[in-house]
């Protein structure tokens, strides 16, 4: 057996558990998450404290830090006080963009605006999604919990989906992955493209106990 290393995570600082958990807890899946203000600005912003849960609801959660100050960052805010916002997926045609959102603009200057991002309409929810974004989740705020000085997470019910042409087969709702070519976060500077991909096939007990030389209960 290799030797291994036991951090105990008590004992060490919150930078330091998150170096840690962010760089062995790979690769994330990233949310660029598209809100409005009540004031009307469209706000987008990455975070890669981020999945799926459930799909009866249909459930995303995100986990969003505070700023250095430890004030709300915009997306936290404004999902908190509209109810709603739009989670863009993340392609590696969409990387470079994605990562310019996470520049701190001021809260009254729109990221799309600045970028020169082109936004798509809502349709279950009055909040924009990236027109160029492979997929677009539009959701309902269901909850927000704090957790700590410096986390909220942001529990949404999926109301409605965007794809792009090509990506999901309508019939059969399978993804063609290399249409869709996602990208996912490492640690630091880190992305990953999904090139290398292989197959495992999930057996029953009985297919596995055949395969292993038993009879399979039967």
């Amino acid at each position: 057996m290799a030797a291994s290393l036991a951090f105990d995570l008590s004992k060490l600082e919150p930078h330091e558990r998150y170096k840690l958990l962010i760089g062995l807890v790979v690769p994330r899946p990233i949310a660029l998450v598209t809100t409005v203000s009540r004031g009307g600005v469209v706000n987008t912003a990455p975070y890669s404290f981020f999945n799926m849960f459930s799909e009866n609801p249909a459930l995303v959660v995100i986990g969003i830090d505070a700023r250095a100050d430890g004030s709300m960052k915009d997306s936290a805010r404004n999902a908190r006080e509209t109810g709603i916002f739009v989670v863009n997926l993340v392609d590696e045609a969409l990387a470079i963009a994605m990562n310019d959102c996470a520049v701190d603009f001021p809260p009254d200057m729109s990221e799309p605006g600045a970028l020169g991002l082109p936004l798509a309409e809502g349709v279950h929810v009055p909040v924009p999604h990236l027109a160029d974004a492979p997929a677009a989740l539009e959701c309902r705020k269901m909850m927000m919990i704090n957790i700590g000085p410096n986390r909220e997470l942001l529990i949404g019910e999926v109301l409605g989906v965007h794809a792009r042409s090509g990506i999901v087969d309508r019939a059969t709702l399978r993804i063609d992955f290399d249409a869709y070519k996602p990208v996912g976060r490492l640690a630091g500077s880190l992305y990953a493209r999904q090139h290398d991909r292989f197959k495992l096939e999930r057996e029953s007990f009985a297919t596995w106990t055949r395969r292993n030389g038993g009879d399979g209960g039967e």
